[in-house]
């Protein structure tokens, strides 16, 4: 019997070739996995593709549900962000991915899993991360890392010399990543940061110079961090993100080019598309400016940096994951209103917000008369807070006192005596 291996299957460039590689090269029994996570791939092509090109199976699995229920939801409401920019999109589908491909391979009998990641990227170390916690006994097959194929040109010549179908050329050669979150593009004259990218990369947005020159306003409800409606209407999960890309997208929001600190210690540049994510991790945010206490979002802000590194790093299986995320879900518990987003040529931004569980209150913040606030308490709460500058100011007074005895060794000049002096000197 051969032996099987399961192949993270996209039908691009890269897979295809592993496909045919292992095929060849390693004798296995290809069976392709095509995880939808909402990419805009014609499904039916894809595994007839995959087939073509010399699997013995191909799977097509719809995730996109499971994908923002599971996944997306919880970095909404975490408010995670790596480095300050990315909101995640390829680091949130890669665990979901693995736990798909792990669930085949034990239904399949495989005693394998290949990826197309790179030898440089963080996607390998995602992907791995997630099989090796779902099923250590698992081999894993990274072929970018022991293969003689160096660069895309060499698999796009290897591509020709079996016949497989090509959608890239050596002319436009970025790397793409899609799924329902985000687009994402490297490689290609990206590698290069001084360049300047061209608004042709973009598969999603207009340029935001481009947008429409009439702002548009949004409105999105939440409840308990967890968007269900947009302009008073009520849309299922992945509805719910597919209608806000299309809004976002058509005035340039979401747009980043950035240069990012890999996981294995390298940096890359990419240009991501995330329109739907930023209006609402922008609305998100807002809300929760409305209704969480000061301290709280103080540590929520610490906790969410932490949540990112993980989420990037491929760590989503791991107990402390588990537990930050145990810590999110009870911020999220009054996370509930309405906000209103203004949208133009690529910026968005909170304009209204309202919650049952505000915090704020008109009465205590009013600048006029008020019988709830009383103003000269605010003297004794200010005596208090400052008394450490006090003591440390009172202190310096004495220590400046005891240099009064050290006066008699130092030569002291005012205006006059300096003056005559330089007149010496000159």
């Amino acid at each position: 019997m051969s032996k099987k291996v399961v192949l993270a299957y996209s039908g691009g460039l890269d897979t295809s070739v592993i496909l045919k590689w292992l095929e060849l090269e390693m004798n296995y029994e290809v069976i392709a996995v095509c995880i939808d996570v909402g990419q805009k791939d014609q499904y039916e092509e894809v595994c007839l593709k995959a087939l073509k090109t010399g699997a013995k199976k191909a799977y097509w699995v719809d995730v996109k549900s499971e994908f923002v229920m599971d996944y997306l939801y919880k970095g909404i409401q975490s408010g995670a962000m790596y480095e300050d920019d990315y909101l995640l999109g390829t680091a949130y589908a890669r665990p979901l991915i693995a736990k798909k491909l792990v669930e085949i391979a034990k239904f399949e009998g495989a005693e394998a899993i290949a990826h197309g990641a790179t030898g440089k990227g963080n996607d390998q170390v995602r992907f791995e991360a997630g099989i090796k916690a779902l099923a250590p006994e698992l081999k894993i097959i990274a072929p970018w890392r022991i293969w003689n194929l160096k660069s895309r040109e060499d698999c796009i010549d290897y591509a020709k010399t079996h016949d497989i179908p090509l959608s890239v050329t050596k002319e436009k050669i970025y790397s793409r990543d899609e799924n329902l979150w985000h687009i994402s593009h490297e490689g290609g004259n990206l590698e290069e940061p001084w360049n300047k990218h061209s608004e042709d990369v973009y598969m999603w947005c207009v340029a935001p110079e481009k947008g429409p020159d009439i702002p548009e306003e949004v409105t999105l409800e939440f409840v308990q961090g967890l968007p269900f409606k947009i302009n008073g209407e009520t849309y299922e999960p992945v509805e719910l993100i597919q209608k806000l890309n299309a809004i976002g997208a058509a005035h340039g929001v979401g747009i980043i080019d950035i240069v990012e600190n890999r996981l294995v210690g390298m940096k890359s540049r990419g240009v991501y598309e995330t329109p739907g994510g930023t209006i609402l991790y922008e609305g998100h945010k807002a809300l929760e400016k409305l209704v969480l206490d000061r301290q709280t979002m103080a540590f929520k802000k610490i906790i969410s940096e932490k949540y990112a590194h993980l989420v990037y790093d491929g760590m989503w299986f791991s107990k402390l994951k588990d537990a930050l995320d145990a810590f999110i879900l009870t911020t999220q518990e009054k996370v509930t209103g309405t906000v209103k987003m203004k949208l133009y040529k690529g910026t968005c931004k909170s304009v209204a917000s309202k919650s049952p569980f505000s915090l704020y209150s008109e009465e205590y913040v009013t600048f006029g008369e008020d019988d709830v606030y009383n103003q000269h308490d605010a003297e004794g709460f200010i005596n208090l807070f400052t008394l450490p500058l006090k003591i440390n100011a009172i202190m310096n007074e004495q220590n400046v006192a005891s240099y009064k005895e050290l006066e008699g060794n130092f030569q002291c000049f005012d205006e006059t005596s300096l003056h005559g002096k330089m007149k010496q000197i000159i």
